[in-house]
């Protein structure tokens, strides 16, 4: 899946928007998998629809190399759970009885994305005296 007019595009622009595609559709399966999950009225069916046609959007676009260890655990826990989903033919009491656990496995996926957005590590060391005399 390449930009319209890829002829105007340089290769690196073209691996970026790829790039861009593929995380943001991954994002968007965790809020989903999120807003679902909490949600009381959310069926088995409705679930298993729903999370088949967002991770076969995922798989249309074209795969990319992961590199934070948070989109690599994300892509991961889809696929094995999505595994699990078909694998089980998901009753209304096994997706009840998931849903604890899968929202505290989602809430560990989101520690691990926040973990990054603090101060880097070369930062830390600084304090807020140093440089004034």
């Amino acid at each position: 899946m390449t930009p319209v007019g890829s002829d105007r595009y340089t290769p690196k622009q073209i691996e970026k928007y790829r790039r861009q595609k593929y995380i943001a559709q991954l994002e968007r399966i965790g809020k989903n998998l999120f807003r679902m999950l909490r949600d009381e009225e959310t069926t088995a069916r409705q679930f298993q629809r729903k999370f088949t046609e967002l991770l076969e959007r995922l798989d249309s676009l074209d795969p990319i190399r992961l590199d934070t260890e948070y989109h690599r655990a994300s892509e991961a826990h889809f696929r094995k759970l999505f595994d699990e989903i078909l694998r089980d033919d998901l009753s209304q009491e096994a997706f009840d009885a998931m849903r604890e656990g899968e929202l505290s496995r989602l809430n560990r996926l989101q520690k691990m994305k926040n973990r990054s957005s603090y101060k880097k590590e070369k930062h830390r060391s600084r304090t807020a005296e140093e440089g004034w005399v």
